[in-house]
This record gives C-alpha cells, sequence and structure tokens, in this order.
C-alpha cells in the first residue's frame, strides 16, 4: 500500500524510480530507493505550487464562508 502513490507516479510519468543496491563489508545487501520529478512533474509542480499560494492567499474568506454556510443550514 506504501508504494502504490509513488507507482502511480512512475505509471503516470510525473517521477522516475531508481533502485540502487549496495552490499556491505558484511555481504548485506540494502536497496536505497530513490524518486525525481520529471519534466512533466515539474511542470505539475509549478501549477500546484500556485494552488497552494491561492489556497494560502483565500483561506481566512474561505473559511469564513464555510462559517456562514453551516449557520444558515443548521
Amino acid at each position: 500500500m506504501l508504494t502504490q502513490t509513488p507507482r502511480s507516479l512512475e505509471r503516470d510519468g510525473l517521477v522516475t524510480r531508481t533502485v540502487t543496491p549496495t552490499v556491505t563489508v558484511t555481504v548485506t545487501v540494502t536497496v536505497t530507493v530513490t524518486y525525481e520529478l520529471t519534466g512533466l512533474g515539474l511542470s505539475l509542480h509549478h501549477v500546484m505550487r500556485d494552488i497552494k499560494v491561492w489556497a494560502e492567499v483565500h483561506m481566512d474568506e474561505v473559511l469564513a464562508n464555510r462559517e456562514d454556510y453551516d449557520t444558515r443550514i443548521a
């Protein structure tokens, strides 16, 4: 379940996944997995950043509207 979202992002072409095995002195093999945004993922990051900024600017207004709505329907 934990890998479902990263794998979906990889499948959609938003990230690349790199697996790097490492052998230690005691011959234990460990694996490091890294993810990196692709060009497509980076373009989405810019859009999401703008949405985050919009939400931060307008959050007080959104919360006030929710309060007004909840009061009206109560």
